[in-house]
């Protein structure tokens, strides 16, 4: 309508106030939005994420793969647990990654420290984008440590101090968590001398006393995330009734049964297997089949002052269901399977020790077994 006026009054003066009029209209509503608008725009690239297999088969993982996590005190049976599910077709663990509990470790610090939320959040570095950047990594470390998968797995024993957060940041995940007998765990951290950030390994009580407190932190965080995604598992039990507490484990986790996992030590080394490390105190134990040979090798090692205020030093043996007064304990009587195993790997030390040494030199050898992603 205006054009067609304009047209009329072609050589008219009263034309130029309304294309005027039109122009600065035009002018300042573009003004307006540029103002309201945001300056620039981040454009998320795709989540979902690729590993490849042997065969170059692509396998995707992204935040809602139903990872599974494996945590517990160390010499609880964690790495046990591990190589018995990387024994299943379908599964990864890997040995442990020693990062994942660190980051984690890093962000509690962060949330406790109100000095250092205040100094994050002054930089623009609110838990939205400490929770994008700890799950990016986590997946990261995960899923190409070793080789690819459907199952993805991760066994750092403390990673379950945050079973919680990490729920948060992987709703579909699962948590197995180890229990072992306290008397039991300190006295092989103890003999083994495994190195534990605050533990004096010279002071058994101590060292009670330390578990006491990791046992409660890990079992509350497992309880708070419910039934349904963490799993309580007993060394013990798994030790004497593997077939049983397999298959439980696996219907846990919704895979398929496969009866490999009662049989893990025939796939220590090999591709699509177990991988171990050296660095891992238990890689003598795992390259055999399941026994109870550890069972009850505490017995005898503490003092009477200790022993007899046991229930006062370390109370959640009790929580968990052992008596801290029975000594010797009973923990139950093992399958036929499992006497055979621990009958034959006494008659057969020097086997055991050379198929140890052996497997430790191929895996050296071998190095990353993962092949690398096919070029872009």
């Amino acid at each position: 309508m205006v054009s067609r006026r304009c047209m009329q009054m072609k050589n008219s003066k009263k034309c130029l106030p309304i294309l005027l009029c039109i122009g600065t209209v035009i002018v300042f509503y573009g003004m307006f939005q540029c103002s309201n608008s945001p300056k620039s725009y981040m454009i998320p690239r795709e989540s979902v994420k690729y590993v490849y297999d042997d065969k170059n088969i692509a396998i995707p993982y992204d935040q809602n793969s139903p990872l599974i996590f494996i945590g517990g005190m160390p010499r609880s049976g964690t790495t046990l647990m591990r190589v018995m599910m990387d024994a299943h077709p379908d599964v990864r663990c890997g040995e442990e990654t020693r990062v994942i509990p660190r980051i984690l470790g890093m962000r509690n610090h962060w949330q406790k420290s109100e000095i250092e939320r205040k100094r994050l959040i002054e930089a623009g570095i609110n838990d939205a984008v400490i929770d994008s950047a700890v799950s990016a990594f986590i997946l990261e470390i995960i899923a190409k440590h070793g080789d690819a998968a459907p199952r993805l797995c991760n066994k750092d024993p403390f990673t379950l101090k945050s079973s919680q957060y990490l729920s948060t940041l992987f709703p579909n995940a699962k948590f197995i968590l180890m229990i072992r007998d306290g008397r039991a765990v300190i006295h092989s951290v103890i003999s083994r001398k495994v190195t534990i950030s605050g533990f004096d390994l010279k002071n058994p009580k101590m060292c009670l006393e330390k578990w006491n407190t990791a046992m409660e932190v890990m079992y509350a965080q497992c309880l708070r995330v419910g039934p349904l995604k963490c799993m309580p598992v007993y060394y013990e039990q798994l030790a004497l009734h593997p077939d049983l507490w397999m298959h439980r484990i696996l219907e846990f986790v919704d895979l398929p049964w496969n009866n490999s996992v009662l049989h893990h030590e025939d796939f220590i080394g090999k591709p699509g297997g177990a991988s171990l490390s050296k660095t891992e105190k238990s890689t003598d134990q795992v390259i055999k089949p399941v026994n109870i040979e550890a069972l009850s090798k505490w017995v005898g090692f503490y003092s009477e002052d200790i022993i007899e205020n046991m229930a006062k030093i370390a109370p959640m043996l009790q929580t968990l269901g052992y008596d801290p007064n029975k000594n010797p304990p009973d923990y139950g009587k093992p399958d036929p399977k499992v006497s055979d195993n621990t009958m034959h790997i006494k008659q057969n030390m020097e086997y055991w020790r050379q198929k140890e040494q052996e497997i430790l030199a191929k895996e050296k050898k071998a190095g990353h077994r993962h092949p690398p992603p096919p070029p872009i």
